[in-house]
C-alpha cells in the first residue's frame, strides 16, 4: 500500500464525534462509551490495511459495548442446578441478609462505635458473640474469605514466630477454586511446609515423627471438595488434638464450606463435619467459609481458642484483611437466622431440602405457559449437585425442563439466545435438549423465565 493509499484508509475511519452522534444515547455512562470508541478505533487504524467504512466500524464498536455491557454483574436465572454456584455468586442471600446490608450501606451505623459508652467500640462485637454460640467455641472474627483465614493464621503462627515448620497430610495438600492451592497457600503466608505419609495413607505416627522445636502448628484440610476411596487412612481430629496437645502446639482444622446442619438429610451418605463438632473434638481452631453452607456473603470465619483468636486480631495484617460493613452486616443477619431457627429462609438451604414434588408441581405449571410455542418440552427426572466445592459426592433428586425446538432452531442456538437475554438465562445442554434444572431457579423468577423463552422462540 502506497502512503497515499494509506492516509485514503485512515481517512475512511470515522471520528469519535462522529461515531458518539451515530450511536446515540446508551446505556453505560459517557467517558466510558468514548474510551471504548477509541480504543476500537485505535485498533482498526493499527491494522496493516485499516480500509472501512463507517457502518463496518460503528457495528464493531457496538457490539464491543454491548460485550462490556454484559461484563456488568447482573442477576441472571441459574437452570444449570448447581445450586452454590462459583461462576454466579455462590450462594444468594437471604431477604434479611439483604436488608440488613441496605441498612447498613444508607445511612450510617454503630460499626465501630458503642452506643452504650459513647465511645469507639469493637467492630463486629455483636456477630462474634452470635459466632461463638453457633460455633460453641471461646471465641471468633471474620476475615474476606476462608482462604485469607489460612493465610492470616498460618503468617501469624509460623511466619511471625521462631517457629516455621507447619505439618500436613500429603492427602489434603489441595487445589480450591480458581487453581488455589493449599501448599501455594503455604508458602504465601511464609511457613515451611512439612509433609507426612502418603497421598491416600497417612498414620497419627507420621505426624508425631514429624513434630520437632520448630513445629509451629499441625494443620488438618478437610477434604470438602473431593474424595478419597479405597485403600486410604488418616487420623481423626481427635487423635491430632491428642498429639497437639501433648507436643503443647496447636491444632488448625481448615473445614472448608462450613456446614451447620445434617448434611445426611439430603440424600447423602456425606456427614460434613461441623465448627462446633470439630472444636468439641480437640481442634484449636476452625476456619471455614461464610458463602457457602452457610448461606452467606463472601466470608472467612475463625473459631476457637480464646487467646489464639485475640492474637490473630491483634495481628497487623488483619486489619489487611478484614471486612467492611456490608459483609458484617449480611453475615450478621445470616448467623442470626440459624440461630433463631429460620434457617429455610436462607435460600441455599431452601433450595436443598424443598421436596421434587414441589419442583414437579413447579415444572408442569410452566410447561403449560410453553404449550403453545414450536417447542417439545419434557418434565425430567434428574440430580442436582451442591457445588461450591460442597459434598462432591451428594446429588439431590431434582426435576428439569428440557427444552427441544421443533422448528429449525437448534437447541444450542436456544441456548444463546436465552443467554444474552436481558436477564440471562443458563442452562445446560444435554442429550441434544437444552436442559433447565427448576431446583436452583427461584420460584419468582418463573414469570421471567417463560417471558424469556417466548422471546427467545420469537426472535427471526
Amino acid at each position: 500500500m502506497t502512503a497515499e493509499s494509506e492516509q485514503s484508509a485512515l481517512r475512511s475511519i470515522p471520528s469519535v464525534d462522529r461515531v458518539l452522534r451515530e450511536l446515540g444515547e446508551t446505556s453505560l455512562p459517557r467517558p466510558v462509551v468514548v474510551a471504548v470508541i477509541r480504543k476500537q478505533l485505535d485498533q482498526l487504524r493499527a491494522q496493516p490495511n485499516p480500509a472501512t467504512t463507517t457502518e463496518s466500524a460503528l457495528e464493531q464498536i457496538r457490539t464491543a459495548l454491548h460485550d462490556l455491557h454484559r461484563s456488568r454483574i447482573q442477576p441472571v436465572i441459574n437452570g444449570t442446578g448447581i445450586i452454590i454456584h462459583t461462576n454466579f455468586g455462590r450462594s444468594p442471600l437471604a431477604p434479611a441478609a439483604i436488608d440488613a446490608m441496605v441498612f447498613a450501606g444508607s445511612a450510617y451505623n454503630n460499626l465501630e462505635y458503642d452506643i452504650s459508652e459513647g465511645a469507639r467500640g469493637n467492630r463486629a462485637a455483636y456477630l462474634e458473640h452470635n459466632l461463638v454460640v453457633l460455633c460453641a467455641s471461646q471465641a471468633a472474627t471474620v476475615v474476606n474469605n476462608c482462604a485469607a483465614a489460612l493465610v492470616l493464621i498460618l503468617r501469624h503462627f509460623a511466619e511471625t514466630g521462631k517457629k516455621k515448620h507447619v505439618i500436613i497430610s500429603r492427602g489434603e495438600l489441595v487445589q480450591i477454586g480458581g487453581g488455589f492451592r493449599v501448599p501455594e497457600i503455604l508458602e504465601a503466608s511464609g511457613a515451611i511446609l512439612r509433609e507426612v505419609g502418603t497421598t491416600n495413607k497417612t498414620s497419627i505416627d507420621d505426624y508425631r515423627q514429624a513434630i520437632n522445636d520448630d513445629t509451629a502448628l499441625v494443620l488438618r484440610v478437610h477434604r470438602s471438595n473431593f474424595y478419597m476411596d479405597g485403600f486410604v487412612d488418616s487420623p481423626t481430629v481427635p487423635e491430632l488434638a491428642e498429639l497437639a496437645r501433648k507436643s503443647r502446639i496447636p491444632l488448625v482444622v481448615d473445614l472448608g464450606s462450613g456446614a451447620f446442619f445434617d448434611t445426611t438429610t439430603l440424600g447423602s451418605t456425606e456427614l460434613e463435619p461441623t465448627p462446633e463438632q470439630t472444636i468439641r473434638q480437640g481442634a484449636d481452631l476452625v476456619c471455614f467459609s461464610g458463602d457457602k453452607l452457610l448461606g452467606g456473603p463472601q466470608s472467612g470465619i475463625i473459631a476457637g481458642r480464646a487467646e489464639l483468636v485475640a492474637s490473630l486480631k491483634k495481628a497487623p495484617f488483619f486489619r489487611a484483611l478484614r471486612c467492611d460493613k456490608l459483609i458484617l452486616s449480611a453475615l450478621q443477619a445470616t448467623v442470626d437466622l440459624h440461630l433463631s431457627g429460620a434457617s429455610d429462609s436462607i435460600p441455599i438451604l431452601s433450595m436443598m431440602r424443598t421436596s421434587v414434588d414441589t419442583l414437579r408441581t413447579r415444572a408442569r405449571r410452566v410447561a403449560d405457559q410453553l404449550q403453545d410455542l414450536p417447542l417439545q418440552v419434557e418434565i425430567t427426572d434428574a440430580t442436582s449437585q451442591v457445588g461450591g466445592g460442597c459434598l462432591p459426592r451428594t446429588e439431590i433428586p431434582s426435576i428439569t425442563l428440557d427444552l427441544l425446538p421443533t422448528t429449525n432452531l437448534s437447541p444450542q442456538s436456544l441456548a444463546i439466545r436465552l443467554r444474552l437475554r436481558g436477564l440471562p438465562v443458563i442452562g445446560t445442554l444435554t442429550n441434544n435438549r437444552f436442559r433447565l434444572d427448576l431446583r436452583t431457579i427461584f420460584e419468582s423468577q418463573e414469570p421471567a423465565l417463560i417471558t424469556a423463552i417466548r422471546s427467545a422462540l420469537s426472535t427471526t
